[in-house]
């Protein structure tokens, strides 16, 4: 065979294959094909033109079946690219509308205004859009139906002295023989609260105790205490009997309660506690006893001392000293130096309190006997409670000192002292002293301490409280409203004396104050004068006597707890009581 004839059958054997249907599942169907003349060729010719054979049908036309995959292949990938320049389109027409112009961007004209309108048509509709804040309902963690509910209830734990009613309860069953009446309790134990305003026989008289008994408790208790020296919110422990028929109140068997701070009252009646031979309790009889324990209590003063630090409150509040006694403590050296600028940061402060230890526990603080600041050792003020009417004194027994007047109401001048336009008579005339502003009502207080000379209507002046302070002072206010105190009347610095009005020659609410020396007007704002006490023979003595006793006063002494005497000390009962004794005490236990 020749070349030219071994290529011609290859190109047509090769045209044959790719006319071929790709799949075939059987057999075709029909009439048989033509027999190829071409001659079959053996294996080995075949293997040798295998390699011809794939390159011819690269070279070969396409058949049919090729070209319809041809033309479906183009025509997806015309889809496509159509597609790509729909979207290009697409944006280039968004591009053109410019939904969102730069609102920074010529301000005030049409695209600014279309902008600022698509700006504010997406906000509202990001409004229309937002969420309502009602919080959502979240679903239990466990079922909330009642036989869940029950079986909770059955498994609390709950006082029974407070009513509970919880646990389980098992049915009654037919051998259950119901009582006619419910058995009341032999004895009923309270805590009763003596309120304000209320009377002892009211209080027990209110807790269901017998008439006849109540009678007899109050004339007890008064022959040791007055009924009304009973401070209000002292509580009361009472122990009430079994009524002796039913429907009457139940006999008072004790009660019990602190009178003072150093005595403890009880009543009880005899049998109350006692047990028979046999063990049963025994039934309480007889009239009411009164038995008075007195406690023992220690008044040794509570000293407390510390740097002033940044703050003198917080730093005294730290050391534990009570606020109300902080108070009265910097308002009595406030009258004496100037907190703000004469007390420094190094200073120490140095407080002694009344104080009271009880044997029994309780502590009570009183007021304040001594307030110093000491600076590089050395006391720096030094003040002491002293006399029936509370009064601070200086160590060296001179009286607290009052730096400069006290202004008679927190209010601004509005005239000074001197010449000036009346304003309601229309011409100029002396003004003899300075108007506060304040409104109608405002307290007017005393300058300094004094006495009341006149108290009433002074003509122009209206509604007037002229005071003498001695030494030819005097100052005189002016307006009021109404006046507190009363000729001859001595006054205190800082007093209420009158409320601010409008009464005499005045075109509204304000204080007209005035001071003179010698019975002539003076300039008040020019006077800053002080008020002071001396101590004086064997007083002065006594004075320094208790001055020096308090400043030996250990700093924090008064905390210790008392130590029990031997009559105080119970002997314990349980053995982890007497374990407790003896690691106290130091001793052996007993056994």
């Amino acid at each position: 065979m020749t070349g030219a004839a071994l290529g011609a059958m290859m190109l047509d054997h090769a045209r044959n294959l790719s006319d071929l249907p790709e799949a075939e599942d059987g057999p075709a169907e029909g009439p048989s094909s033509p027999v190829d003349p071409t001659p079959a060729l053996d294996p080995e010719t075949a293997r040798g033109l295998l390699p011809y054979l794939r390159n011819s049908q690269k070279l070969a036309q396409p058949g049919p079946a090729q070209e319809a995959r041809r033309k479906v292949v183009a025509r997806v990938n015309g889809f496509s690219e159509r597609h790509d320049e729909w979207k290009l389109a697409a944006s280039r027409w968004f591009d053109g509308i410019d939904l969102a112009p730069d609102l920074a961007e010529d301000i005030g004209s049409r695209r600014w205004f279309r902008g600022l309108g698509t700006m504010i048509g997406l906000g509202a509709l990001a409004l229309a859009f937002w969420p309502d804040l009602t919080p959502l309902e979240a679903r239990p963690a466990m079922p909330q139906d009642e036989e869940v509910t029950s079986e909770l209830r059955s498994q609390m734990i709950l006082p029974l002295a407070l009513g509970a009613d919880s646990g389980r309860r098992m049915g009654p069953t037919g051998q259950v023989i119901p009582l006619k009446n419910a058995p009341e309790r032999p004895q009923i134990q309270l805590m009763v609260t003596l309120a304000p305003g209320d009377s002892f026989a009211t209080m027990l008289r209110r807790a269901g105790v017998a008439a006849s008994d109540i009678d007899r408790a109050a004339a007890l208790v008064g022959q040791t205490v007055p009924l009304a020296d009973i401070t209000p919110g002292t509580q009361i422990d009472v122990l009430l009997g079994r009524r002796p028929a039913p429907g009457e109140p139940r006999p008072l068997d004790s009660l019990a309660f602190r009178a003072r701070f150093d005595l403890e009252l009880e009543l009880t009646r005899p049998g109350v506690g006692e047990t028979a031979e046999d063990g049963t309790p025994v039934i309480p009889s007889g009239p009411l006893a009164l038995k008075r324990n007195i406690i023992r209590v220690d008044e040794t003063p509570l000293r407390v001392r510390g740097t002033v630090g940044s703050s003198l409150y917080r730093s005294m509040r730290q050391a534990g000293v009570p606020a109300s006694a902080v108070q009265e403590y910097l308002k009595a050296l406030d009258a004496q130096v100037d907190m703000e600028r004469e007390v420094r940061a190094s200073d120490e402060f140095d407080i002694i309190l009344a104080y009271r230890r009880a044997a029994t526990g309780e502590r009570q603080a009183g007021q304040l006997l001594y307030a110093g600041v000491d600076r590089g050792g050395k006391p720096r003020a030094q003040l002491m409670r002293w006399g029936k009417d509370g009064r601070f004194y200086e160590a060296s027994g001179v009286g607290e000192q009052r730096n400069g007047l006290l202004a008679p109401v927190p209010g601004a001048i509005t005239s000074g002292f001197g010449m000036r336009r009346h304003p309601i008579l229309g011409y100029r005339r002396m003004h003899a002293g300075m108007d506060f502003k304040a409104r109608h009502g405002t307290p007017i207080v005393a300058a300094s301490d004094g006495r009341v000379s006149a108290a009433g209507r002074a003509g122009g002046c209206g509604i007037a409280v002229r005071l003498e302070h001695g030494g030819g002072l005097a100052t005189r206010y002016c307006h009021m409203s109404r006046m507190a105190v009363s000729r001859g009347q001595q006054v205190r610095r800082g007093q209420v004396i009158g409320y601010v009005g409008s009464t005499g020659l005045s075109t509204g609410p304000h204080l007209h104050y005035e001071m003179y020396r010698g019975g002539q007007a003076i300039n008040p704002a020019s006077v800053a004068f002080v008020t002071r006490a001396e101590l004086t023979g064997t007083e002065l003595i006594d004075f320094r006597r208790q001055l020096i006793r308090l400043k030996e006063v250990e700093t924090g002494a008064a905390l210790k707890d008392l130590e029990p005497l031997p009559t105080e000390v119970e002997e314990p009962v349980r053995e982890i009581e007497k374990i407790d004794l003896a690691k106290r005490t130091g001793q052996p236990r007993s056994l």
